[in-house]
C-alpha cells in the first residue's frame, strides 16, 4: 500500500477545480510529471473510494482502463443510498429516473445513453453502443429497446426514499429543477460544509492502464426534479467527458448547463495540450464558468477532474 501511495504522489497529475458559493477550490499545486509506470485510476466525490477500488481490481491484474472504468463506475449506480447516480437516483419532476452515461476509450471510440429509464447500469449499455453500433448516442425509448434486446432487464429505479424527497418536493413545487440539492440534504451537524462523505453528484472516473492505455467513464441520474427529457452534460462526450491518448482526459459533475456551455471537459484537455498542467486547466474552466456571469456563480457547483 505505502509503495502504490508513494507512485501515486509522484506520478497522479488529476486535480480537480470545484466552484461553490463564491470561492474557487483546486487542489494542491501539480507536481512535475512523472510518466507513468503503473496503473492509475481517480474518480469524482467520496463515494468514487468504492468505485476506484473496483476499478484497481481489473488495472492491477494488467487489465484494459476502459474496462475497468466500466466496472468501477458500477458500484455507485448500484448503490440505492447515492441518489445522483442509478438506481436510487432522485427522479424528475413527474416522478421517473432517468439515466444518462458515457464511455470513452484512448482511440476516440465512444458510446452514449441519454434519458434510459429501468436500467440500472446505463454504462453498460453505453459500452455496447460503443461496441456494438456504429452510433455513438442513444437516448429515450430507443435506448432502453437497445438495452432489452442485448439482455438487460426492467427494473423499478425508484426507490422509497427518492420517492419521498419527490412527494416532499411535489408539495411546494414550482415546477424547477433543484440545482445542488445534495448541499440541502448533507448533516450540517456532522459536516462543517457540503462536500463531505453525504454529499455527492455525478461520478466520472479516468484510468490509465499497465500499457498506458487511457480511458474515461460518467454515469448520473442527473438534476433532482429536472423537466422531462432534460439532459446534463454527463452523457455528452467533449463536455462531460472526453479522452485523448495524445494528452490526456477530463471529466466532470456539478450543473450540466455550465459545464456543457464551455464544452468543459473538451476545453480542459486542450488545454493541456497547450501545455497547461491538469490544475491549471481546470482552474481556467472554473474560471471562464465565473466569468460568463460572476453573480450567478455565487450559487453554482461545478467540479472537474484531469489527467495527464
Amino acid at each position: 500500500m505505502s509503495t502504490r501511495r508513494k507512485f501515486l504522489q509522484q506520478s497522479l497529475m488529476g486535480s480537480a477545480g470545484i466552484l461553490a458559493a463564491n470561492e474557487v477550490f483546486a487542489s494542491k499545486p501539480s507536481l512535475p510529471f512523472v510518466k507513468a509506470t503503473q496503473p492509475i485510476v481517480v474518480s469524482t466525490w467520496d463515494f468514487g473510494k468504492a468505485a476506484n477500488a473496483a476499478a484497481w481490481t481489473v488495472l492491477e491484474k494488467n487489465g484494459y482502463a476502459l474496462d475497468a472504468v466500466e466496472k468501477g463506475v458500477q458500484v455507485p449506480e448500484g448503490d440505492p443510498a447515492i441518489r445522483s447516480v442509478g438506481y436510487g437516483g432522485l427522479p424528475d419532476r413527474d416522478g421517473r429516473v432517468t439515466l444518462d452515461a458515457c464511455i470513452m476509450d484512448e482511440q476516440y471510440n465512444c458510446g452514449s445513453v441519454m434519458c434510459l429509464e429501468y436500467i440500472k447500469h446505463p454504462i453498460r449499455v453505453a459500452r455496447l453502443v460503443m461496441d456494438k453500433t456504429p452510433h455513438i448516442v442513444l437516448a429515450g425509448e430507443g435506448a432502453l429497446r437497445f438495452a432489452l434486446a442485448n439482455g438487460f432487464k426492467k427494473e423499478n429505479l425508484l426507490t422509497p426514499e427518492s420517492e419521498k424527497y419527490w412527494r416532499d418536493w411535489m408539495k411546494n413545487a414550482h415546477y424547477s429543477p433543484v440545482k445542488n440539492i445534495e448541499n440541502q440534504l448533507y448533516d450540517k451537524k456532522t459536516d462543517p460544509m457540503p462536500g463531505g462523505p453525504d454529499n455527492h453528484d455525478t461520478i466520472g472516473m479516468l484510468a490509465l492502464d499497465q500499457a498506458g492505455r487511457m480511458s474515461g467513464a460518467c454515469t448520473t441520474s442527473g438534476l433532482a426534479f429536472k423537466m422531462q427529457g432534460r439532459v446534463g452534460d454527463s452523457p455528452i462526450i467533449g463536455a462531460g467527458l472526453y479522452v485523448d491518448a495524445e494528452v490526456g482526459a477530463a471529466t466532470a459533475t456539478g450543473v450540466g448547463e455550465e459545464v456543457i456551455r464551455i464544452v468543459g471537459a473538451h476545453l480542459i484537455v486542450e488545454l493541456m495540450r497547450q501545455g497547461r498542467t491538469p490544475e491549471a486547466a481546470c482552474k481556467e474552466a472554473v474560471e471562464r464558468i465565473i466569468r460568463r456571469n460572476p453573480s450567478k456563480a455565487k450559487d453554482i457547483q461545478v467540479a472537474f477532474l484531469a489527467l495527464n
